[in-house]
Formats: C-alpha cells, structure tokens, sequence
C-alpha cells in the first residue's frame, strides 16, 4: 500500500511539474533558428539593440526561437535587405524602406522634412502611422515594428551658416531626402551609407544629410568640420523590421503573441537609443572641436519655406496613385503638433 502511495506521489509530481513547465511559455517539437539582416556595424548602438531584441525572444519562448545576427551587410546590402526578406534570404531583415526607392509611396510621408524634433517621436509617429493607415505596399512582409531616426540635418567640411552657402555643394544623400538636397539648393548625391565615409575623405562629397548620431556611428566626424541645425527643415528616415511572411505563418499563434509584445517594448527603447545616439554624438563633435551652427528664427524659416515643394509634391503624386498621400500627411501633421 506505501508503494502504491509512493508511485501515486511521485506520478503526481511529474505531471504537475510538466504542466508547469507547458504553462511557461511556448514551446517547440523542435527549436526554430532564424537569420537577421541587418546593415548597421557589429559594434554599432543599432545592431546591438536589435541584437537584444533577438535575445530576448529566445528567452521568452524558452529558447524554442533562437535568432542569428547577420551585422554590416554581410548577408544582405542595405538595398537589398526587404527583398532578401521577401524572398526568405534572411528571415528577418532591418534596413530603410527608401532604400528601395518608389517602391513605398505612402510610407514616404515619414521621410519628408516636416521638421522632426527627435528620433523617439519620430519612431511613435511611424508606428502610429503604421496602426491607421496599415499600407498594403507592405503586406508581403511581417512587419515587427518601424522606427525613425532623429532631425536629418546638414553636416559638411566648410561652413554653412545661410541656405545660399549649399549651392554647387555635392551632399551624399538618400531615398526622399535628395529631395530636400535640391530644395535647398545643394548638388544630391545618391550613395550608400557604406559608402560615404570614404567619399568624404577623398572630396567626392562636400558633406551629407543625416541625424547627429552618423557622425560618431558610421565616425563622419573624422571627415566633416561643420554641422549646420536646420530643424525647420529637417527630414527623418523610416527604417523597418521585419520578418519573411511564410516565416511568420509557420510560427505558433502563441509565439507570435509573444515576439509582438517584444516589438511593442521595443519601440520606445529604439526611439531612446536614437536619442542618446544623437546626444552622444553632439558631445563627440563638441570634444573634436567641430563647429555647431545654430541657425536664426528667419533664416531656418526660410529653409523650412524652401523644402514645402516636397511636401506638396508627395500629396499630388500619392493622390494621383490613388493613394491616400493626403490624409497620411495631415494626420503625420497632427500628430506632430499634439507630440511635440
């Protein structure tokens, strides 16, 4: 009778420990291993946030999901990398989505120089613009979550102290923000991000256009002098993470509930990065003795002045696609006027 009592405990005991171990999280017959693209260096803040991310997902489904780092293009170039989702070349991939220049219409309201405070607003704005509008062109991808990087800016080896100062300057830009390389008046020059840092050194670029935090991230600081605040005018980037639709498909459901509550956290924590990245990098610039120009009230208007033919460029040519340009970029407005 002790002997059956035993057995009968001890039977009780597996179960309840196997129904505890069921109950922690998801699970897998076998443990999934997925490949992440991504085209920021090793060392780079980016890929070490996103290389968090990835952790924390093998975590939270008690390693039945374990995420391999794929850093520096090595996998996929940064123009290619939504195409290699796509295509399962990698299963996940971050990169910019004007990369792909013409490909995301609507989704290039984000680009626009609507004079963006910081990279933590512009990364709520996306995913909020994400939430209302839920923009077909991006269907054949899972999207985790979009962010923004902080005020795109004017950083160059001679002073630009007045909008005049850009003319005849060649300026390294990409996707939407050539656009805004032209209304200022400066010579656009379309390279890759990997690119730039030697173009600069060698003068086939006078300076570029991007946030604060490329000068000590991809070390712009070593090839420029000067960094010109034209906040008025200053454009963001969207930037995504996403994951090979038939990747996605083949997850649990309750995987998949897991990893969005990972993307939710992740939003603000990226927002956070740009801005300690952009901060960061300002102290840098500070410390090499690089010259900040704060630019007047009247003249950053008239920069903000001189970029509004792109604003009403995107909403003539989205509505001539059909698509709903105009009320993407009223609500973008508005959200920014009650987020500032």
């Amino acid at each position: 009778m002790l002997k059956k009592r035993s057995w009968a405990f001890v039977c009780g005991c597996l179960v309840g420990l196997l129904l505890v171990v069921m109950a922690s999280g998801p699970a897998y017959s076998a443990p999934v291993t997925l490949t992440y693209s991504i085209f920021f260096p090793a060392t780079h803040g980016h890929t070490l946030l996103a290389t968090e991310w990835a952790k924390e997902i093998e975590k939270r489904t008690n390693g039945a999901v374990k995420i391999n780092m794929y850093p520096g293009a090595t996998l996929t170039p940064a123009d290619q990398c939504y195409d290699g989702v796509v295509k399962g070349i990698s299963d996940i991939g971050m990169s910019v989505l004007s990369y792909t220049k013409g490909r995301f219409p609507l989704t290039e309201v984000i680009d626009l120089p609507q004079g963006y405070k910081s990279g933590s607003q512009v990364t709520q704005l996306c995913n909020a613009y994400y939430e209302k509008f839920k923009p077909k062109e991006l269907d054949d991808v899972q999207i985790m979550y979009l962010h923004g990087h902080g005020p795109g800016i004017v950083h160059t080896k001679k002073p630009v102290t007045k909008m005049e100062d850009l003319k005849g300057m060649k300026i390294r830009c990409s996707g939407t923000s050539a656009k805004v390389a032209s209304a200022l008046g400066a010579t656009p020059v379309a390279m890759a991000q990997t690119e730039t840092y030697d173009a600069l050194e060698k003068g086939v670029v006078d300076g570029l256009l991007s946030p604060m935090e490329a000068l000590k991230g991809w070390k712009f600081v070593e090839v420029t002098k000067c960094t010109t605040e034209n906040l008025g005018s200053s454009y963001s980037l969207c930037f995504f993470v996403a994951m090979n639709k038939k990747k996605w498909n083949a997850l649990p459901k309750d995987v998949q509930e897991t990893i969005q509550k990972v993307n939710q956290e992740w939003i603000p924590k990226t927002g956070a990065t740009w801005n300690n990245m952009d901060k960061e990098a300002m102290e840098l610039a500070v410390s090499k003795r690089n010259q900040i120009i704060k630019l007047s009230p009247e003249e950053d208007a008239r920069w903000a002045k001189a970029v509004a033919p792109v604003l009403e460029e995107y909403v003539k040519t989205t509505k001539a696609k059909g698509l709903p340009g105009e009320e993407a970029f009223n609500f973008c407005r508005t959200w920014l006027k009650e987020h500032p």
